[in-house]
């Protein structure tokens, strides 16, 4: 459908223009405002602009909520605004030096994760969200187990960026706190610098060597660190920020649509789906007009997400997810930059 519209800059520059004002207002527009506020069409009359917003307007994407009222974007005027006109801007400077003053200031790992989502949310005025890299996929540098009166186990998973992660199993047999030490020290001998799904495949492969089958330490070792025990293998740790922000937002107002909402933010899951995916496409910030994933108040919402890190640690992803009338050339060009900053830093954190 965008190359109904991408065939005439005229086009372009008004349906932008309609976009970018009811951003800023939420109120339909008229053809009579774009005359008034938009540069490029100080040669065209008021007529002019009218019948080319009544071409978009045939071509679905805007729509007129009453006859007597200017007109209002759809959701393909929204992915043609992201894609095409957000997708070109930049990040003002003082923005960038603020984003990497915060991130520089954090004191470790989990520090700069929580940074990141305050500064999404801050500048969408949305939900930050950022999710880790899969638990599976977590270089080891050190693991230590702690044994609870009720026969569970806690499992501390320090990586070699700096970042610990507590996961809370409960094993299939009986350990005495004795029994959690020599398999954590065995494990940190042998696999510091591996990643958990390296350690179980050698694991299992120590187990499948007649010499090793009876051997109590590895079987207790492949029992304690396995990332399937542990969690999933693909597991990701969530962080979000600015939920008071978002469920403020008009287009929300519904109890509905806040219920199914609120509900999407407490279903972890679903958001981790959600911004995961986004590592699996070709461009570098993934926009998506309407997330028909929360139902009822999905379609009032927009997603943009990027990947970032990479290398031995995998590939997390962050994002903002906020109301479809947001103003994206500043949250696109915002995920776009904190993902780029972001990895930068934890990279330097793994190096010092």
């Amino acid at each position: 459908m965008l190359d109904a519209v991408l065939n005439s800059k005229r086009k372009q520059q008004i349906l932008a223009e309609v976009v970018r004002a009811y951003i800023d207002s939420g109120e339909p527009v008229s053809s009579r405002a774009i005359s008034r506020s938009h540069a490029q069409a100080e040669s065209l009359s008021t007529a002019t602009i009218r019948n080319v917003m009544a071409d978009l307007e045939d071509e679905g994407f805007l729509y007129q909520p009453h006859t007597s009222a200017g007109r209002v974007p759809t959701a393909a005027a929204y992915r043609f605004f992201a894609q095409i006109i957000a997708a070109q801007a930049r990040l003002d400077p003082v923005d960038q030096q603020w984003i990497r003053a915060e991130l520089a200031a954090a004191a470790t790992p989990e520090e700069i994760t929580e940074r990141a989502g305050h500064i999404l949310a801050k500048m969408s005025h949305g939900l930050g969200i950022v999710v880790s890299p899969p638990l599976g996929r977590t270089v080891l540098e050190h693991i230590h187990f702690m044994l609870l009166p009720d026969g569970r186990v806690v499992a501390v998973l320090v990586t070699t960026a700096g970042a610990t992660r507590d996961k809370i199993v409960r094993p299939e047999q009986n350990y005495t706190q004795g029994d959690l030490d020599r398999t954590a020290e065995y494990l940190n001998r042998s696999y510091t610098g591996r990643t958990l799904d390296a350690i179980r495949a050698d694991l299992l492969s120590k187990l499948a060597n007649e010499r090793e089958r009876y051997n109590r330490l590895v079987r207790d070792a492949l029992a304690l660190c396995d990332p399937s025990v542990l969690g999933e293998g693909d597991a990701r740790e969530i962080y979000v920020e600015g939920a008071s922000q978002i469920v403020s937002a008009p287009e929300l107002a519904g109890q509905g649509q806040m219920r199914d909402l609120l509900a999407a933010i407490e279903e972890r899951e679903k958001l981790v789906a959600l911004l995961s995916a986004c590592i699996d496409t070709p461009e570098p910030v993934h926009v998506q007009i309407g997330v028909k994933e929360m139902l009822a108040a999905g379609e009032h919402l927009a997603l943009i997400s990027a990947p970032y890190g990479g290398g031995e640690e995998g590939q997390g992803s962050l994002g903002v997810l906020g109301p479809v009338r947001m103003h994206y050339e500043r949250a696109i060009t915002a995920v776009a930059f904190v993902a780029r900053a972001f990895s930068e830093t934890l990279r330097r954190e793994s190096e010092g």
